[in-house]
């Protein structure tokens, strides 16, 4: 299946990735992605960027290497009441917006606290993507979150990093996420979530649960990058018309 965006990447800004925006740019283009999208973490992970990277993001080109770039953010949700770490007014600016757990904002709890902050994250409108939604370590009622993410058209991503080399164990609920999102009418999108290049554009282990699961095409916005910039579209996003050239 030809996959043409990638919605989660890492540059050196995020304090534990090793690439370039430009060197993620050119594993882009060699992968055959058209469309990706720079995520680092947000403030409150430790070693992330100040706030003022997000604020500043304005100066980095639309086109690199060829390659459309998404500006972003992974933001962390940071307690029960499904807050992140961008203020709204930042968060206007941005393209694209994840919010996942991380276990030093977030201190892993139990799988009804999982469910209901991540239930209020996706109700918030405040992000796209949940990402890495089967992290073994934040155990959910899969059903409940990706029926909420359904109802609100928020992307459920399949993060590929999670099974080569992150929150090992994820497999059997990433397999579980997409029957649900099968079965939901729920959307899907494909991150790397590469903190080094080499591995942008990578969705082999992504790509083999949706053919197991026979997850629909039409639902993986992953494949087309007008796709996602529709999608994002209808959530309101407002510079996307800068990527016309695509």
């Amino acid at each position: 299946m030809l996959i043409e965006t990638d919605t989660h990447t890492h540059t050196v800004s995020s304090g534990h990735a090793y690439s370039t925006l430009q060197e993620n740019a050119r594993a882009a283009k060699a992968a055959g992605i058209r469309l990706m999208a720079m995520t680092d973490h947000a403030p409150t992970m430790p070693g992330a960027p100040h706030i003022w990277h997000f604020g500043n993001l304005k100066v980095v080109p639309r086109q690199i290497e060829g390659v459309g770039i998404l500006r972003g953010v992974e933001a962390n949700i940071c307690d029960e009441q499904g807050h992140i770490d961008i203020p709204d007014d930042y968060l206007n600016m941005l393209d694209i917006v994840i919010g996942s757990f991380h276990e030093p904002v977030f201190a892993p709890s139990n799988s009804a606290v999982h469910t209901q902050t991540l239930e209020r994250v996706i109700a918030s409108g405040k992000v796209d993507i949940i990402g890495h939604p089967g992290n073994p370590n934040f155990p959910i009622d899969i059903n409940a979150v990706v029926q909420a993410a359904a109802q609100h058209q928020v992307l459920i991503e399949l993060n590929n990093s999670s099974f080569i080399s992150s929150r090992r164990g994820s497999e059997s609920n990433c397999t579980a996420i997409a029957e649900a999102a099968r079965d939901f009418g729920a959307y899907i999108t494909l991150g790397s979530d590469s903190h080094i290049c080499y591995t942008v554009g990578q969705f082999k282990e992504c790509l083999a649960i949706l053919e197991h699961v026979g997850f629909p095409p039409e639902r993986l916005v992953s494949t087309k990058a007008e796709k996602l910039l529709k999608f994002l579209s209808k959530r309101g996003k407002t510079h996307l018309s800068e990527f016309n050239f695509l």
